[in-house]
């Protein structure tokens, strides 16, 4: 062989070795995560689902794509953004909410999907049972439901003379809606409360129902854990001290925005558990295998500046019981 054509030839093969390299190369997994809310109105949250995924070895952008798919609210996008994740063809679905876990459920009997949900995820109809899920889906449940008495006993410690009280709701979360209003009610029966149901599903009916209050003069205000709230809790929050109405939440994140408590599951310890599923199942466990976690950090926030801001005082005692007291 000629020293030219050896040159060419040898040029020729090296020029291949990358591309069979690359091909070599395994292929990143891609998470999907669909989301209800806004890029910037889960921060914690995400910070914890991160932290579950590092803790068992992904780290976004080196070994782990995160494909967002976020719905800005307009929980009628959810199934349209379910799909979208489904025709990827994701490694798993991480669904943040009961409407999401329900679009992904319904989008799919094959790809794995990780639910955080607030609600029985059986009654829901995500899995078969939580010890064994039995499909395509597994995750964690906040019980954000169950500790509606337990939040509702918190409310009446920080406003001790209320006796009627609002309660807040969104009627297209249908069972989220139903659950939060069984327990309240029965709770204030126990405590011989009046309980006066409110409905908003939009900005303008969120603004009415404050007109409402401001006619009838409710003591405090209970507001239901649902998404959409999450996702207005600044004009919630604006709402209720510009009418002087004391009101409890169910996350940190209405607290920090300055609203006066905050009662509910540690979200950010939650999502970690999220995270860990995720990053199990990428590692080829299948959700069929993984019980559904049920979450068991729950934590207080008090907003001392907002109850200084209301006339009310909190003792020593209930601060001594916060997670949290912001000043």
């Amino acid at each position: 062989m000629k020293r030219r054509e050896f040159i060419t030839l040898l040029g020729g093969a090296a020029a291949t070795w990358p591309l069979a390299a690359r091909a070599q190369q395994p292929v990143m997994p891609v998470i999907g995560l669909l989301e209800p809310r806004s890029p910037d109105s889960t921060p914690d949250r995400m910070r914890g689902f991160r932290q579950g995924l590092r803790d068992i070895g992904f780290i976004e952008g080196e070994n782990v794509a995160i494909d967002y798919r976020y719905a800005e609210g307009q929980f009628e996008r959810l199934p349209e953004l379910a799909a979208e994740l489904v025709r990827r063809q994701v490694a798993v679905i991480v669904a943040t909410n009961t409407a999401s876990a329900l679009a992904a459920k319904a989008a799919t009997t094959t790809i794995p999907i990780v639910f955080a949900v607030p609600e029985d995820p059986v009654g829901l109809g995500l899995v078969a049972s939580v010890a064994r899920p039995g499909g395509n889906a597994t995750g964690i449940n906040f019980f954000s439901q169950e500790v509606v008495p337990k939040r509702l006993e918190l409310l009446l410690e920080l406003v001790p003379g209320a006796t009627r009280v609002a309660v807040l709701v969104n009627p297209a979360a249908i069972s989220t809606t139903e659950t939060t209003l069984k327990e309240v009610t029965s709770a204030g029966r126990v405590r011989g409360l009046q309980i006066q149901v409110f409905n908003a599903s939009t900005s303008r009916e969120i603004n009415a129902a404050f007109a409402a209050f401001v006619r009838e003069r409710p003591d405090a205000l209970y507001v239901g854990g649902d998404a959409f709230f999450q996702v207005r809790r600044a004009q919630l929050v604006n709402l209720a001290s510009r009418h002087a109405v004391p009101a409890t939440y169910g996350g940190r994140e209405f607290a920090l925005a300055g609203g006066l408590m905050s009662y509910g599951t540690n979200l950010s310890d939650g999502y970690r558990q999220v995270g860990l599923y995720a990053g199990r199942i990428i590692k080829g466990g299948t959700p069929a295998d993984l019980p559904v976690v049920q979450a068991t950090r729950f934590e207080l926030v008090i907003n001392a500046e907002t109850a200084r801001m209301l006339g009310l005082e909190v003792s020593p005692m209930l601060l001594a019981r916060a997670d949290e007291v912001i000043e």
